[in-house]
């Protein structure tokens, strides 16, 4: 197809703060997800499955993990050009200073990029969850002949003001773009969908943040520093000067930009026909291939759970919930509504005796766990209680934080016996 004239360019993003604490040491793409994957699996994922295989991923914050996931996780052939490759932020002579944005985080990495033979770039967002074949979206850029293509989504209004918002003409050729419209200029902005996405109210069409870029019109964008944003200022300013294409793309897609996100998408997956879906032949997530046992239950009752590999589980009920890699949950402990990121080692009960370790990685016994999101390594005694829900205010401490109801364990903490949120 086209792979061979692509070259793919996954964005980190920044500090991650609406996704804190789960962004406090790690960087956003690396965030796990779905109990054994990292959300930068997502993009690279797709792009592999389009036979694209020449990609960057572009970050700044906290990517020693993130460089540790890509680096024993995708392994091509040496006599192939393929490559996934981590571009932290760096001091340059052109410049000194942070990424300030989309565009800023492209222009800074250019000299990178142009040392490859490619007719056009790819820019992917690194937070996303969605199964995209991105050779359709290239064929119909090569095809109506543009330099700039954006794949975009129908949204309601409601979801609407949060978004890029665009019109196009009868050739998908891109008229005018808004960032973030104010609810009251909506009427003017809906477009032509299909029957099915108008029936569901969705005739706005929404940037996903997925651009393609012909090779000589990127590098000329480049050259001005003072144009940070694709979606705030390269877009707009491209208008009327360049021909701009939309995409439209109806398939499923979310934007993990906060907690609330994250712990929908996740649970998500547990659903009889979830609309992520991660047994499709053709669509698969890779990941690191961690080579662990089988997961083991022993007197549990499990409904609508996902639960991920070398995992120990002898609770009395788990519901609705997406159970990680090696996580181990105690006798007669309920665990609901939740997303448990499970271990990067096992404990041995040689360890736990040595160290006299009196509460385990995992979940102990008897707890009752509820609307939580619980991080790598953490440490739940026994006859603990989470219960969260919109009860439950914004708060922080040094082990756990609420957001919008749902109470996060941070990475490595402890929760002592008898806790209660």
């Amino acid at each position: 197809m086209f792979s061979k004239k692509v070259l793919g360019i996954i964005l980190g993003g920044g500090q991650g703060a609406r996704l804190y604490p789960l962004t406090e040491s790690r960087s956003k793409p690396a965030v796990p997800i779905a109990g054994k994957f990292r959300l930068v699996d997502i993009p690279i994922s797709n792009c592999i499955n389009s036979e694209i295989k020449r990609m960057y991923v572009l970050t700044q914050f906290n990517s020693a993990s993130l460089n540790r996931h890509i680096k024993n996780t995708y392994h091509f052939s040496f006599f192939s050009q393929a490559f996934v490759d981590v571009l932290a932020a760096e001091q340059t002579p052109m410049s000194d200073t942070w990424f300030q944005g989309t565009a800023d985080a492209v222009r800074q990495s250019m000299h990178h990029f142009l040392r490859h033979d490619f007719e056009y770039a790819l820019i992917l967002s690194g937070d996303q969850l969605y199964q995209m074949d991105y050779n359709l979206m290239v064929e119909q850029h090569i095809k109506t002949d543009s330099k700039i293509s954006i794949a975009t989504i129908p949204v309601n209004a409601k979801d609407a003001t949060s978004f890029g918002i665009l019109k196009s003409d009868d050739h998908n050729e891109v008229t005018s773009f808004i960032e973030k419209p104010d609810a009251s200029l909506l009427p003017d902005w809906t477009s032509e969908v299909s029957e099915e996405m108008n029936n569901e109210g969705r005739n706005y069409l929404a940037s996903m943040g997925i651009y393609i870029f012909n090779r000589d019109v990127l590098i000329d964008l480049m050259k001005n520093p003072d144009t940070n944003d694709f979606g705030k200022e390269i877009i707009p300013q491209s208008l009327g000067k360049s021909k701009i294409t939309s995409y439209q793309f109806e398939g499923y897609w979310t934007d993990i930009g906060n907690i609330d996100s994250f712990f929908e998408a996740n649970l998500g997956l547990t659903d009889d026909i979830p609309h992520f879906d991660l047994y499709d032949r053709d669509k698969r997530i890779y990941t690191r291939a961690r080579m662990l046992p089988t997961s083991k239950v022993s007197g549990t009752t499990l409904n609508k759970s996902v639960i991920a590999e070398g995992c120990i589980i002898h609770a009395a009920k788990i519901e609705r919930s997406v159970i990680g890699v090696r996580a181990r949950i105690g006798e007669e402990s309920t665990v609901i509504n939740t997303y448990m990121m499970g271990n990067d080692f096992y404990e041995t009960l040689d360890e736990i005796n040595r160290n006299k370790i009196s509460i385990v990685m995992g979940i102990g016994e008897r707890c009752f766990i509820k609307n939580a999101i619980i991080d790598k390594n953490c440490r739940i005694g026994d006859d603990v209680r989470i219960n969260g829900g919109p009860h439950l205010k914004d708060c922080e401490t040094d082990t756990y934080c609420v957001r919008e109801g749902i109470v996060v364990i941070k990475k490595g903490a402890t929760i002592p016996k008898g806790f209660v949120i």
